[in-house]
Parts: C-alpha cells; structure tokens; sequence
C-alpha cells in the first residue's frame, strides 16, 4: 500500500512539473556530454522518455520489469545504440537515465513517504541505467563485427591480371574466416571473369606455418573444382625454407617466386589448354 502511495505521488509530480523537471534535466545531462549534443535533440530524446516513464509510473507502478516499461525500454534501447553510433562511452550514456535522481530528489525527500517513493525511483532507475550499458556494449560489438567485416573485404581484393586470369594479392595473417573470404571472392570470380588462371599472391604474407598452407591449399582445390589453374606466387626464401622445414608440400600446385613468373606461368599454360581444346575439336 505504502508503494501505492509513493508511486501515485511520485506520479502526480512528474505531471505537475513536467516542464521544470525535463528542462533541469537536459541542462543536467547536457553539462556531462560537453555540448556534443544539442539541446534541441537532448530536449527530443529526454522528453519522450520522461513521458514514457510517467505513464508506465501511472500503470505499472515502480516495477521495472513489468510490461508498463516496455515502452521505456525500447527508447532506451534507441537512445544506446544512437549513442553508441555518435561514440559517446557506455559511462556517458547511462549517466543520461541516473542524472534523473540528481533531478528529483530535492522535489521528493521531504517527507517519508517522499524518500520512500525515491529511493524505489532510485532502484528502477539503476536498472534502466544498467539496461542502457548493456545495450550500448551489444551495439559496439555489433558496430566492431561489422567493422571486421568490411576490413576483411577490403582486405582480400580479387582483381583481373590479364584475360582470362584473375589474382588475389594477400596481405597479413591468413587465417580461417579470411580464408573462407579469399574463397568465396576467388571463386565468384573466376564465374564473373569466365577465367580459367587464378593467382594467389602471398608476398604480404609475412608468415607461412603448417595451418597458413593448409588454408591456401583449402583455397586451390576449390578453384580446381571450378575448372581454374591456381598458382601461387611470393614464395620468398625464407617462406620456401620453412615449408620445406614443416615438411609442407604443395604438390603439383605451381609456385612461383614473383608475381610476373606466376602471370607468364600462367598465360602460357592458359594458351596450352586452348591449344588442346582446339586440337581435342578438330
């Protein structure tokens, strides 16, 4: 009953002094975002929220969880993940719901049943500023995982040498999910190109160890099962002593020590296979 009370007149004054208390409010969080954000659209995104916890006040009470906060929430999560786009910290974000308190607690610790309804006002508005920190964190790895994905793209460039031949020049660390890139891209291109020579260039690949081949030799066998001659160029000596060292074999793929020997390697074994198919014809 005692909540009843506290939460119906933590209510009525949220709607008496709506006007004072949002325009403290946006003064308030504005001071800590160090006019990074105008206080038109601080006055837009506080406002909407205020009213919304006035009317979940007004239906659910100061029960956080319960369904009256839904619409709460869902502005919290717009408000953490704008602010997690525009680079403001987790901190920043949440101290937009906590700087509430600092608003209302000369207003409501007058009286018992004012510090009352406070502190439960203190409690729900620690777990909707907790719920801020948790949305902003997912979208900044989501904003991180797109991130990687696009430098991954970026990364893995398939271009054509020559008619007929493509080549993927690989800088870095060759890994799993970059191998799985180089493949996809290695293989769209060689359908897009009609090309039957592709070229993996490792000379940007500062190291090769045992799973570094077998990630390229992945790549190769799925360009032979598109009908393509892979060669693999940038086989550096020191690269050609550690295989050997490894005990790695490539086979019968063609390496070449250079870009240009993989690219005449590659012509003169595309004009054979013409030469072939014309003979095989006739």
């Amino acid at each position: 009953m005692a909540s009843e009370i506290g939460a119906q007149r933590l209510h009525e004054l949220l709607t008496t002094q709506r006007e004072e208390f949002v325009a403290t409010w946006v003064r308030t969080v504005g001071a800590t975002l160090h006019g990074r954000l105008s206080d038109a659209e601080l006055a837009r995104e506080l406002g909407e929220l205020y009213d919304a916890m006035t009317n979940a006040i007004a239906g659910g009470g100061l029960a956080g969880r319960s369904s009256a906060f839904g619409e709460v929430r869902s502005l919290l999560v717009e408000l953490s993940r704008t602010r997690a786009r525009q680079g403001f910290t987790p901190t920043e974000t949440a101290v937009s719901v906590f700087a509430l308190k600092q608003v209302l607690e000369p207003s409501l610790t007058t009286d018992k049943t004012g510090s009352d309804a406070y502190l439960a006002l203190a409690r729900l508005l620690d777990d909707l500023g907790l719920f801020t920190v948790e949305e902003h964190a997912r979208t900044r790895e989501e904003i991180i995982s797109s991130q990687a994905e696009q430098l991954l793209e970026l990364s893995t460039p398939v271009v054509k040498l020559w008619e007929g031949v493509v080549g993927v020049p690989l800088v870095g660390t060759l890994d799993s999910a970059r191998t799985q890139v180089v493949m996809e891209k290695l293989l769209q291109a060689l359908v897009d190109s009609n090309s039957t020579q592709a070229i993996i260039d490792i000379t940007g690949v500062p190291t090769v160890d045992t799973q570094v081949a077998q990630h390229l030799l992945k790549t190769v066998v799925a360009a032979r099962m598109m009908g393509a001659t892979c060669t693999i160029s940038g086989v550096r000596p020191q690269i050609a002593q550690t295989l050997v060292a490894l005990g790695v074999e490539f086979g019968d793929i063609p390496t070449k020590a250079t870009l240009a020997d993989a690219l005449r390697f590659a012509l003169a074994d595309a004009e054979r296979q013409r030469a072939l198919a014309a003979g095989g014809a006739l």
